[in-house]
């Protein structure tokens, strides 16, 4: 008899839902996080980096659901995959945008584009039981400390996503919103509370270590079925051994046992067990055990191969990471020893390097006072440490080359744009474009969409149509129409920045043409048609888009605006009230031109404040701005308002109307 070859424990990536029959060691936690998710309209699960929060939800609290009287959705997430060109996606809260295609993984962005949290909720209807009672919808937000990274180009999407839930939460009182977040950054989450609670009684669960009688579990029971199973005392000596710390110091070795185990550490060394067996061992003895689970061995060659990675992505020599880490969070005593996270570095290393020592279950980060601080994850990675070996860990597994190819970098860049490092992402990129052969035309395409991308989010238009251009080109050789759409969709807005309507417009053209039943695509041909100065010619193409789905909110949204500025300002508001978004400036900026085109000054002021306040700077919320403001006799706030267009400036259109109010 010879055991299964199907590994039991999961390594260093979390549990899924299909994972539920061998996720043990939390059904006391799961269970308390289902009961307070069903019962408050806000959840917290929080926890230190590794923890394992993403598993609970998906392998112990999901299943666990299935079979209660409630509506569950996908476990949401905040962050897009960084190749899908940006530019070619309507200028929309990406918090929001990301969080519906997590909901709705199958549906066409035309169908969620412009849509706000609620909208999407009510859009779904009711949900009942059988009985026709409502039953409670459970919606959550895993990893949400990504809501509170200073990206530049995120920042002012967060209060505004942040109202979308509350306005959510408020619309419907069966609804019920679980956020998942790292410890690190709940402070933050904290400051909007009692605005996602509704000044109701919040709760949380804090997710910490697994304790010997959970970690007993996490190593047995995923074995049934296996054909293997432990003998007496074998598990508890392996937990034992992931209990105790061992040192040799000054005056000779010492040991001590800690309280906890942490589930990363428990998976490698388990996994690295499980692989050592031959396939006619069926019982794992505790001789076994103490012969084949070196635990400072697993963990030292974990370590080993986490900084190898992160100092690859960061420009770093392995032995400078290693020393780094030893001589800042190892005291004389050996012992664990802290240091201050600054605004940019933490004991003089970029703090882009220690997000990523973080995200590998390295260093853990705790606020105290206000202030954060960095430490080893655990006292079982000191002797690791404090051995700093590295230098072999580059070779990827099984083939002993270096990772220097370019999907190679282009992983990279993407990890390292994660971390925030912006620059050295682009780095990485333009190292995979240079590596990049003719034999790899997806990963070519998917570089230079990737630099698109990060041209446009710093205002680089030449760089970002380049780019866009670039990749159009290669997707076209791939044969891959719709993605040769997106590129051109993206190449089209970022030429109509720069003043280029014409060229804009059959950019767009040639877009609809390879995927004209891509509604979103004509909705940007329609406004590229409407700044190049033909908004007339505009109107029949949204009319066209609304023939085939009444309720896209793009396309309402964008006739709305063109009606306003040809003078139309019933009709305006007419479409603007269906998709009225209490975040989105150029929106209210039209409300705001056709309520002042209606003499409703008070509300046209009130519109106008709040998308100005939102969108100060972008060029089609200050042409309509300004133009509510000269209809409202106000001619010096117009000019001011109409200079302070940047992102993107005004069109040789908008300021031509302008030039002609005066």
């Amino acid at each position: 008899m010879t055991a299964s070859q199907t590994e039991p424990y999961v390594g260093l990536r979390s549990y899924s839902r299909e994972d539920h029959a061998r996720f043990f060691g939390r059904s006391g936690r799961a269970y308390e996080l289902a009961v307070k998710w069903q019962a408050h309209r806000l959840t917290t699960l929080y926890g230190p980096s590794g923890v394992g929060k993403t598993s609970v939800l998906e392998a112990g609290v999901l299943p666990m659901l299935a079979a209660q009287r409630v509506d569950v959705l996908p476990i949401g997430r905040l962050s897009h995959g960084s190749a899908f060109p940006l530019a070619a996606m309507p200028e929309r809260n990406p918090f929001t945008s990301a969080l519906l295609s997590s909901w709705a993984p199958g549906e066409a962005l035309t169908r969620l584009s412009g849509l706000t949290v609620n909208q999407f909720l009510r859009r779904r209807g009711p949900r009942l039981d059988p009985y026709g009672d409502p039953v409670p919808v459970l919606i959550a937000i895993d990893q949400a400390e990504e809501l509170f990274f200073d990206f530049p180009h995120r920042q002012a999407f967060r209060d505004p996503f942040i109202a979308q839930l509350a306005e959510a939460l408020d619309d419907n009182e069966d609804l019920r919103l679980l956020l998942s977040i790292r410890e690190d950054y709940l402070a933050r989450l904290l400051e909007h509370e009692e605005r996602l609670s509704g000044g109701g009684p919040p709760s949380a669960v804090r997710l910490t270590p697994l304790r010997e009688d959970e970690a007993l579990a996490a190593v047995r029971e995923p074995l049934a079925g296996t054909g293997r199973s432990y003998a007496p005392q074998a598990a508890e000596t392996l937990v034992r051994e992931l209990r105790t710390v061992r040192l040799q110091g000054a005056s000779g070795p010492t040991s001590y046992v800690v309280d906890s185990v942490e589930p990363v550490q428990l998976q490698i060394v388990c996994s690295s067990l499980w692989k050592s067996c031959p396939p006619d061992v069926t019982v794992i003895t505790p001789e076994y055990v103490e012969r084949h689970a070196d635990v400072d061995r697993s963990l030292s060659d974990f370590l080993s191969r986490a900084l190898e990675e992160i100092a690859l992505e960061h420009d770093l020599a392995p032995e400078q990471l290693s020393e780094w880490l030893r001589d800042t969070f190892v005291t004389d005593l050996d012992t664990r020893g802290t240091a201050y996270e600054g605004e940019t570095q933490t004991a003089g290393m970029p703090n882009s390097v220690v997000k990523a020592l973080v995200d590998r279950h390295i260093l853990k980060i705790e606020v105290r006072a206000g202030s954060r601080w960095c430490e080893l994850q655990h006292d079982r990675l000191l002797q690791p440490v404090l051995r700093g070996h590295v230098g072999t860990a580059r070779a990827r597994p099984g083939t002993g080359q270096v990772p220097r190819s370019a999907p190679d970098f282009l992983r990279v860049a993407e990890q390292v744009l994660a971390d925030g490092d912006l620059a050295l992402a682009e780095e990485h990129a333009q190292r995979a474009r240079r590596l990049c052969g003719e034999d790899d035309l997806r990963t070519l395409a998917e570089i230079e969409s990737f630099l698109g991308n990060r041209a446009y989010e710093r205002g680089d238009w030449p760089a970002a149509e380049a780019c866009y251009k670039r990749a159009s080109q290669v997707y076209e050789r791939l044969r891959d129409t719709a993605a040769v759409a997106r590129s051109l969709a993206a190449a089209g807005r970022v030429i109509l920045h720069q003043g280029r309507t014409g060229e804009a417009v059959d950019e767009l053209r040639s877009a609809v043409q390879r995927v004209p039943e891509d509604l979103n695509v004509q909705v940007e041909l329609a406004v590229t048609v409407w700044h190049a100065g033909s908004p007339q010619a505009a109107l029949p193409i949204l009319h066209s888009v609304l023939s085939v789905d009444g309720g896209t909110p793009l396309a309402l949204q964008a006739r709305g605006e063109i009606l306003a500025d040809l003078g139309r300002p019933a009709h305006a508001l007419r479409d603007l009230d269906r998709v009225r978004d209490p975040e989105e400036p150029a929106t209210l900026a039209a409300r705001a031109l056709a309520l002042a085109e209606l003499d409703r000054v008070p509300e046209a002021v009130a519109e106008l404040d709040e998308a100005l306040t939102a969108g100060r700077d972008q060029g089609l919320v200050a042409y309509l701005c300004a133009r509510a403001l000269h209809r409202m006799g106000d001619r010096e706030r117009a000019d001011q308002v109409a200079r302070a267009a940047i992102r993107p400036p005004l069109t040789s259109y908008q300021r031509r109307i302008l030039a002609d109010l005066h």
